[in-house]
């Protein structure tokens, strides 16, 4: 079965959360599915979903005999203990032979290479793909098809489908994140449960309330974003010239699934039958009545702001369609000495002979903490390329300066998370001229990584690259890393097995308020458009930074000069008791996350590193004689085994 309109394929993918489920799914009007199988997917919280090994093989069968297609999910992160579960999963899968496997984790691109396996490959969302040139690069490593960034717009889409010529599928229903693919750490920081690796908590869709400037907001669910629905906008979808689109819904009932294959793929078939006499709003009214959430077109058409917050049905605390609460605002866990001790112990027993001491790194958001970094004679120096406001972006000049007085520091430019194909036009600009004086560019995305590999600029792979095993290291060090930051996700088991066995020099954020959700989703214009319910004060940071709020804690919010907004810890991370254990590790740099700092405070925590690594620290807290900045100290996901 395959539908064409002027020649270009259009596919109608749907999902399946059991073999039941597919037996009736896979009958409706789809041209394609797909589901999870025992292991290794983003799907592993909900007890019974997910198909067996024979499952998938009579579902392969059954599919191929109706003339549709196979997707198999391998989308999550592996751990060193996956990697051999994960050579035998693939394995078999190559046998079985799917059209094609969705996949997350650059291991799975290794293993394939490795063994290799002849099984087509498609990049996860959970790749966040928004640049030509990370298409360009999946598709030298050997991907066939990308599932865009849940942030992308039809027009964007289209440019890079039609420059790259690539597949490219686009989420036209269902269940959005707020957050950025790959880049929401909160469940595993608070709870140990990786949402990159099937295992979210859902703590976007608490109930928060905002303050800022002194006053409460009545945001209520300021993260719970609507369900997709794209259905009345098939002709910009097609238009777009989108291969593939794709309904969310795994673990979604039968019925509801089938209803919404059935809609959708006959409004595909009336508008190829007849594109001028096509009624858009058919099955609309039916749809809205058996919605989960409220709809929304999401990003399809531009950045839709507080229209996109969900404010009843499912999303406000509940989920499925139970109404149970799948998870309730939890604090922080608080560094405490008995865990650190526990933690000493078990990163000793992987301590090596020989291990060389580690240098310490500092990123940095203005100037002013810049020259506080050098002054103290740091090692290595990242000027962030998501800058905090009010501050502004690193400036040319402010570069030459800083590069004058550098002395033995290496000083990096850091580059956004995010790059357009603006972004890559203007550091072109500036990297391909009169050579900068800086030592390296910290890079945040694949793209980034084959754009200048060859600029003559050394490349250290920032944390959100979400490298969580040795395969995965050793891929991105053949696209030309020279230092690779460990995944922030990884809980101590992983940390210990990951870091003991690379042979590759590694870095660890071991202090600061990292982001732990990075999104386009602007929660400023709550504080723009409502009117304050309220006033009182923020608890540990100044009244002017916005602040997300439950009776658990506060996380402080910045924007950045893209207008994205980064939601940090509540608490400090702060490993600096397990220092010496980690160095026996091989861990070759440690960094500081300084951007929220003062300079004061910034001189404060890097004296303590310094003393730390150097061993002249004589106090005899474990802390160094630091006080937190915020609301105290957390070990963050490293406490969870």
């Amino acid at each position: 079965m395959a539908r064409y309109f002027n020649g270009k394929e259009i596919e109608l993918l749907v999902p399946v959360g059991t073999f039941d489920i597919f037996k009736e799914v896979i009958q409706s009007a789809c041209d394609a599915v797909y589901f999870g199988g025992p292991v290794l997917n983003m799907r592993m919280m909900r007890k019974g979903y997910n198909l067996s090994h024979e499952e998938i093989v009579e579902a392969l069968a059954i599919a191929h005999g109706l003339g549709k297609k196979v997707y198999v999910t391998v989308n999550n992160l592996f751990s060193e203990e996956d990697v051999e579960e994960a050579r035998e999963y693939l394995r078999f899968l190559d046998q079985a032979g799917p059209d094609a496997l969705i996949v997350q984790d650059m291991a799975v691109l290794e293993l394939i290479r490795e063994m290799d396996l002849t099984v087509p490959i498609h990049a996860s969302v959970m790749m966040n793909v928004h640049n030509l040139e990370m298409i360009y690069a999946l598709r030298d490593l050997g991907v066939s098809r990308v599932v865009t960034s849940r942030e992308m717009d039809l027009q964007t889409a289209k440019l890079l489908g039609q420059q790259s010529g690539m597949e490219l599928e686009y989420f036209i229903h269902g269940d959005m994140c707020s957050v950025h693919g790959a880049n929401c750490y909160f469940s595993s920081q608070v709870f140990g449960m990786s949402s990159n690796r099937g295992k979210c908590m859902k703590p976007c869709r608490w109930d928060y309330r905002i303050k800022k400037d002194g006053f409460v907001f009545p945001t209520e669910y300021p993260l719970a974003v609507k369900d997709m629905f794209m259905y009345e906008h098939l002709p910009e979808l097609i238009q777009s010239g989108i291969t593939s689109f794709k309904i969310e819904g795994r673990m979604r009932d039968k019925d509801f699934v089938v209803m919404l294959a059935n809609s959708y793929g006959e409004a595909i078939d009336r508008y190829i039958e007849d594109p001028i006499g096509f009624d858009r709003t058919v099955d609309s009214k039916m749809l809205h009545k058996n919605r989960k959430r409220d709809f929304s077109t999401a990003y399809a058409f531009g950045k839709p702001g507080l229209t996109n917050i969900n404010r009843r049905y499912e999303g406000t605390g509940k989920f499925y369609s139970t109404g149970k609460v799948f998870s309730t605002p939890t604090a922080e866990r608080e560094l405490s000495e008995e865990r650190v001790m526990e933690l000493r112990e078990r990163l000793s027993a992987e301590k090596r002979p020989e291990t060389a001491k580690p240098e310490l790194a500092v990123r940095v958001n203005n100037m002013n903490q810049a020259r506080v970094a050098l002054e103290q004679g740091v090692e290595h120096l990242y000027l962030s390329g998501d800058v905090f406001e009010p501050d502004r972006p690193f400036t040319k000049r402010d570069v030459t300066e800083l590069g004058l007085i550098k002395g033995q520091t290496k000083l990096y430019l850091g580059l956004p998370r995010m790059m357009l194909e603006l972004d890559f036009d203007q550091y072109d600009q500036l990297l391909g001229g009169e050579r900068l004086p800086i030592d390296g560019l910290l890079v945040t995305n694949l793209g980034a990584i084959r754009r200048y590999s060859s600029s003559g600029y050394p490349l250290v792979g920032d944390a959100n690259l979400n490298i969580y095993n040795g395969l995965s290291a050793s891929l991105y060090a053949g696209l030309g890393l020279e230092r690779l930051t460990v995944s922030p996700e990884m809980t101590l088991e992983h940390f210990a097995s990951f870091t003991s066995g690379s042979k590759l020099p590694l870095e660890v954020i071991v202090h600061g308020t990292p982001a732990l959700m990075y999104m386009d989703h602007d929660l400023f214009e709550n504080t723009e458009v409502m009117e304050p319910i309220g006033q009182e004060d923020n608890r540990y940071v100044s009244n002017d930074v916005l602040v997300l709020m439950t009776d658990k804690g506060e996380n402080p919010v910045y924007r950045d000069q893209h207008g994205r907004c980064h939601l940090l810890f509540a608490k400090e991370l702060c490993y600096l008791p397990m220092l010496d254990e980690m160095t026996g590790m091989g861990v070759s740099c440690y960094r500081i996350e300084g951007p929220t700092y003062s300079e004061e405070q910034l001189r404060e925590v890097i004296r303590a590193y310094q003393h730390k690594i150097k061993g002249t620290d004589d106090k005899e807290d474990m802390l160094g004689g630091m006080k937190p900045v915020y609301a105290g100290y957390t070990l963050g996901s490293l406490q969870f085994n």
